[in-house]
């Protein structure tokens, strides 16, 4: 069942998106060569918790981190650790949730790692875009799947993938609510948009093909092809005309 969200719920979210987005911002300048996931994951924590808010992936399913690090060709689900070292080169996906008041805001951000190649700037700047294609499908009467064609053209278009397991999803007192958003399929189907739905938002795109698979740990999630993948998400609510971005940086 799809909630759609007051105006007392709609300001709750937009406080836990505000401490998402100050995460963000601050990340752009921390994340460097020769710093670990796990100095992220501390980083993004402490931040989280200064601002007023809990981290909402610790512990969540029992993932063990308060933050996802995925790098080059994870997908999602990284498990931050000590001895996962940053290098010049690499890209990271870092997924951030905060919890306040019982509401949720949840975004991910890919960033480089000092100078990265020309096929990764292409793949980040490419999955970017493609959240913005899709969120401009968002207004009331349009279809879901509307969000879900428009970020798969796009990203085809220029010679990138998605993959078909791991999808965006409503969200609100749980982290994961209805609906699903997969990032792929034909426009005009699924539930109509209305106005107080909270959704977030989450092209991941692959250089190579679409296909993934889950390691040893149970958690993280790689291309299949160990091609580079990128993630760019927002938490947004639906207004009577739009949008509006709930995390913004």
């Amino acid at each position: 069942m799809i909630v759609t969200k007051d105006q007392r719920e709609i300001e709750l979210m937009r406080e836990a998106g505000r401490i998402v987005g100050v995460v963000h911002t601050k990340l752009r300048d921390f994340i460097k060569p020769g710093i670990s996931t796990q100095d992220i994951n501390k980083f993004c924590d402490e931040i989280i918790r200064k601002e007023g808010g809990t981290p909402s992936f610790l512990n969540l399913y029992g993932f063990p981190g308060s933050v996802c690090t995925s790098i080059n060709e994870v997908v999602v689900h990284g498990i931050p650790n000590k001895n996962r070292i940053l290098k010049d080169g690499d890209i990271i996906s870092v997924d951030v949730g905060a919890c306040y008041k019982g509401y949720h805001g949840d975004s991910a951000w890919t960033y480089a790692v000092g100078q990265i190649s020309d096929e990764a700037k292409h793949l980040m700047k490419v999955t970017e875009e493609s959240l913005y294609e899709g969120l401009a499908q968002v207004k009331p009467g349009n279809r879901l799947s509307d969000i879900s064609h428009a970020v798969q053209v796009y990203l085809e278009s220029h010679g990138c993938s998605t993959p078909r397991d791991y999808t965006g999803h409503g969200i609100g007192t749980q982290v994961h609510e209805d609906p699903s958003v997969p990032n792929f399929g034909a426009p005009g189907k699924g539930p109509r948009l209305k106005q107080g739905m909270t959704l977030a938002i989450e092209p991941m795109a692959h250089l190579g093909r679409c296909e993934t698979e889950v390691l040893n740990d149970d958690w993280t999630v790689v291309t299949r092809d160990r091609s580079l993948a990128a993630h760019y998400e927002h938490t947004i609510v639906i207004t009577s005309d739009g949008y509006e971005i709930l995390t913004k940086q």
